[in-house]
């Protein structure tokens, strides 16, 4: 659980750093209450159509 709390807290910060927020952004709780447990999920939730184009924009970007 540690581990995804710090890699969303990380991704979160870097969104945040290009000025897009995920207001839903966390980790999947049920997934870490399946059986195996190993593989825990992070929800990037739902945004609206303003923050998915700005998504897309940092993506794009990022490509070069």
């Amino acid at each position: 659980m540690r581990a995804a709390e710090e890699v969303v807290a990380q991704l979160r910060d870097e969104l945040d750093s290009t000025g897009v927020t995920l207001p839903s952004l966390r980790v999947d709780l049920v997934s870490l209450t399946s059986a195996s447990g190993a593989y825990p999920l992070v929800g990037l939730g739902r945004c609206n159509l303003d923050t998915a184009l700005r998504l897309a924009a940092v993506l794009h970007g990022a490509r070069g």
